[in-house]
């Protein structure tokens, strides 16, 4: 079953690497198609991002090997969407 989209709590220290580094990193993995890294949260030392990764197949052990490459740290996947397409989140009334 095809991965089509993730999404990622990232941090990452705030001198590297860059954003557009990871954003390259994470673009060069097998199936991924696109990435938006939206930054959520700056410390002192680190900052924290949200990660959206969608594509044909993700190649998730890839992608998080890169993740790590570069000097970033995955600490959840926070969204799966899977199958031969792509179901939008539906916010439930209870």
């Amino acid at each position: 079953m095809p991965i089509r989209r993730l999404a990622l709590d990232v941090d990452k220290v705030v001198d590297r690497p860059d954003l557009i580094t990871l954003a390259r990193a994470i673009e060069n993995v097998p199936g991924v198609g696109a990435v938006n890294i939206t930054v959520t949260e700056i410390d002192v030392e680190t900052i924290g991002t949200d990660i959206t990764v969608e594509g044909d197949d993700i190649d998730t052990e890839a992608l998080f090997r890169a993740i790590e490459h570069v000097g970033a740290v995955l600490h959840s996947v926070d969204e799966v969407v899977a199958g031969d397409r792509i179901i939008e989140r539906v916010l439930r009334v209870r």
